[in-house]
């Protein structure tokens, strides 16, 4: 009577096979809920980003008279005066990548070793300039780098120098503004790789007799890659796109490629070249997370 009573109770409880389904049934239900929460989301940026991105591809290759043309793109490779501007962007935005890594690693490092109210007090300063428009700190480097700026005085009095060195309406004033506005960008996922290690890996380490420039090449720095190629990519991208800090601190010299679509809508109205070339610029930003992307997943970059 036992063995009935077991093979009764057997039967009423739910086997595997239905824990399972109910199991699947749950995850299911919860992915709907989850799509019907992002859908308004999704919605508003198909509106405000892919409405506007197809608008320029249509435009891109639309001609003069309204047909299909590809002269917008043939002008691209053509016109001298665009590569000239499209190598000035990548190698402002390669320098001020690697300036901005280089100062962001030491500054990042720095503050592991700094008591908890100093690290405080560092991340504070770091984040001062997103209180203060980039306007307003492109005119605070103006008055620092001009002919007779503040640093260029300070180094002729002091007997440094001659002449007044040349630091604005060229490509070096244009850098300084660019790393000035980017180092943050560098120093707040590098310090949260940084805070993520462990800090026994190094003691054990020393312990069996490693240097302390061999702990922090072959033990620190290689846990801390995810944070440094964040930084990289978020510097590099973000940099492609600057148009006020060059455009001020270049004094019209510095024509990168956000100063010529500028040009191309305001003054020659040419809204098929500007389109070609935003979407060029779209298609390289794409193309730097997929070479990213091949060595180290890109939501990988972003992870705290």
């Amino acid at each position: 009577m036992s063995s009935a009573a077991s093979l009764a109770a057997g039967a009423g409880a739910p086997g595997p096979t239905r824990r399972r389904r109910t199991d699947a049934d749950t995850a299911a239900g919860e992915q709907r809920w989850m799509l019907l929460n992002v859908a308004p989301s999704a919605l508003v940026i198909a509106v405000l980003l892919m409405l506007p991105l197809a608008w320029l591809v249509l435009l891109s290759f639309t001609g003069a008279q309204g047909g299909f043309t590809l002269a917008h793109y043939a002008r691209l490779f053509d016109d001298a005066s665009y590569a000239r501007a499209f190598n000035l962007t990548l190698w402002l935005a390669a320098i001020t990548t690697a300036v901005c890594a280089l100062a962001g690693y030491v500054l990042a490092y720095a503050m592991t070793l700094m008591p908890r109210a100093t690290v405080t007090a560092t991340m504070a300063l770091v984040a001062l300039p997103f209180w203060t428009s980039v306007l307003v700190r492109t005119y605070a480097w103006m008055v620092l780098l001009q002919h007779r700026g503040i640093v260029n005085s300070l180094l002729l009095d002091w007997g440094l120098i001659d002449a007044p060195i040349p630091m604005m309406h060229n490509a070096t004033g244009a850098l300084i503004g660019m790393v000035h506005i980017m180092l943050p960008f560098m120093v707040f996922p590098l310090h949260a790789a940084l805070q993520k290690v462990d800090p026994d890996h190094a003691r054990a380490a020393a312990a069996m007799g490693a240097s302390p420039t061999y702990t922090f090449w072959h033990v620190i720095f290689p846990q801390t890659l995810p944070g440094l190629f964040a930084g990289c990519v978020l510097v590099f991208v973000l940099s492609l796109g600057f148009y006020i800090t060059p455009a001020l601190l270049g004094g019209g010299r510095t024509v990168v490629m956000s100063i010529l679509i500028e040009h191309e809508v305001t003054s020659s109205m040419n809204w098929g070249s500007a389109s070609a070339v935003a979407i060029f610029f779209v298609a390289v930003v794409l193309a730097i997370f997929a070479a990213v992307g091949r060595y180290m997943p890109v939501e990988r970059l972003f992870q705290k």
